[in-house]
């Protein structure tokens, strides 16, 4: 049965009032100013019809509304966490466990950061559960530097450290992945990319670079 065409009118009139309240939100977001480390690349993404905000390597970013946070992994690692309670939710996204400074691009430093954030957002860490991301082996003949098992073996440690439990995952591989979150419904998303991803190998070079020699001594995710 073919739809009517005031039906297919309306249906036009929603998405076009879909797409100007996103694009609203979006002009709105630009205009905040942001703390240091901040995501602030802002943008109405289309095929999820949403505003949407682009994670980079050493930034965060918390949210009490549906906004898409979004990021690309290769060796990285994005935690999601979220409230279920206060429906506050966040996204880090760090290149190495460690590192020299304070730096959103090494790990311990960027769970602090997102922690503490989203606390003041009105968060309780007893309350955090957590959704975590990448950790590939994208950048062939480098596996005995293992940066990404590393980055994915700290995460997973400090987590449990901090009792904040892990309802889901996608880690390691070969693969780069790209990830959405939904930080108020706690919703979760990756995508699988092709592994000979250039853009991804080269923010994985650059991590490498910077790598240190290392002293001795439940939920669900949607494919999209």
């Amino acid at each position: 049965m073919s739809s009517s065409p005031s039906a297919s009118i309306s249906a036009a009139s929603a998405a076009v009032s879909g797409s100007n309240a996103g694009t609203a939100w979006v002009t709105k977001l630009k205009s905040q100013a942001r703390k240091n480390g901040e995501a602030s690349f802002f943008f109405y993404d289309s095929h999820f019809k949403n505003a949407a905000v682009k994670v980079l390597p050493g930034e965060y970013f918390v949210e009490g509304e549906d906004l898409l946070i979004m990021t690309t992994l290769g060796s990285c690692i994005a935690a999601c966490l979220w409230d279920r309670t206060s429906m506050i939710g966040g996204m880090n996204h760090f290149m190495l466990p460690e590192g020299n400074g304070e730096s959103g691009r090494y790990g311990t430093y960027a769970m602090e950061l997102l922690i503490n954030e989203m606390m003041k957002r009105g968060a309780n860490k007893g309350r955090m559960e957590a959704k975590v991301f990448g950790g590939g082996a994208v950048i062939t003949g480098m596996n005995s530097l293992n940066v990404g098992e590393r980055n994915t073996n700290f995460v997973l440690d400090f987590l449990k450290t901090e009792r904040i439990p892990v309802v889901s995952k996608d880690v390691m591989d070969i693969y780069p992945r790209k990830v959405c979150f939904l930080p108020k419904s706690g919703k979760a998303m990756v995508k699988r990319l092709a592994a000979a991803n250039e853009a991804l190998v080269q923010q994985d070079q650059r991590a490498v670079q910077r790598v240190q020699p290392v002293a001795s001594g439940g939920g669900s995710i949607d494919l999209f």
